[in-house]
């Protein structure tokens, strides 16, 4: 006898079973690496058809809650952990924030010549000395990020002796050398990780991620970092609030639709994270 009851109204049935499952996920009915019972058996459960429990399995799938794979079952996976891109929290007060301990390893640093890249980024001649920081960054001991940051080496004489795996990076750069950061530009692109990332962040090569590249400008409106961080696609999802801007004339009745259409772009996102990933 199923032991739920469907709610009247204008919710369809499988959103009511979809919502029905992820609550018993968030409570810890089923946890991560379990498998989810048959779908014949959760539609005896929920007292409705095969397809509806099927759409409830795809909405939980297409949001990474779960994995089916045909001859084995739905399997449960861990959430991905949730970022605002547009935030001004560094990863480890994210990470602290979600009740995760951030732990930072520091994997390269080392004194490089500005490839062509680079050099356009920060804005200095090709050839000019940097400064490489390469840093894994995890939280409960899994990783998650790895991040690869180009600094001008004249701005920041002694940084790589400092304690580059405790605390912040821009808190280093406004402490020591008075460089305070106040925005960055920064691009989004999927991408399939090389052999060596994905060793790094505990994949297999060619794995999807997701690649953030940016440069990050000081108060005075100069790039003082160039960084490319690979972030874990199976574990980590950003999210970004717009507001939405409309005339209030564009909204009143009575104008065509040609006169209601803007004559540009009505979105403005808000303003880039200007500590994520590498604060």
């Amino acid at each position: 006898m199923a032991r739920f009851r469907f709610e009247l109204g204008p919710v369809p049935l499988h959103h009511q079973v979809y919502l029905d499952l992820r609550s018993a996920l968030d409570t810890g009915e089923w946890r991560p690496g379990d498998l989810l019972p048959p779908e014949r058996q959760l539609a005896g459960r929920y007292g409705c058809s095969l397809i509806t429990v099927r759409r409830a399995l795809s909405e939980l799938t297409r949001e990474g809650r779960l994995e089916r794979t045909r001859g084995r079952g739905t399997t449960v996976l861990r959430p991905r952990i949730e970022r605002d891109f547009g935030g001004t929290m560094s990863f480890t007060e994210e990470m602290q924030d979600r009740g995760l301990d951030p732990e930072t390893r520091l994997i390269a640093s080392r004194p490089e010549s500005a490839g062509e890249v680079v050099a356009a980024a920060l804005q200095i001649e090709p050839g000019s000395p940097t400064l490489y920081v390469e840093r894994l960054r995890a939280a409960d001991g899994e990783p998650l990020l790895l991040e690869q940051v180009h600094l001008p080496a004249e701005q920041f004489p002694g940084l790589l002796a400092s304690d580059l795996e405790h605390g912040s990076l821009y808190d280093l750069l406004t402490a020591r050398y008075g460089t305070t950061i106040v925005r960055a530009r920064e691009s989004l692109e999927p991408v399939l990780l090389r052999a060596r990332e994905a060793r790094l962040l505990g994949q297999r090569a060619r794995t999807p991620a997701l690649l953030i590249e940016g440069i990050a400008f000081s108060d005075r409106g100069i790039p003082v970092e160039f960084a490319r961080s690979y972030v874990r696609g199976d574990r980590t999802r950003y999210y970004i609030e717009r507001v939405v801007v409309r005339s209030s004339w564009q909204t009143e009745p009575g104008h065509s639709e040609e006169e209601r259409r803007p004559a540009g772009p009505v979105t403005q996102p808000t303003t880039p994270s200007v500590g994520s990933p590498s604060s």
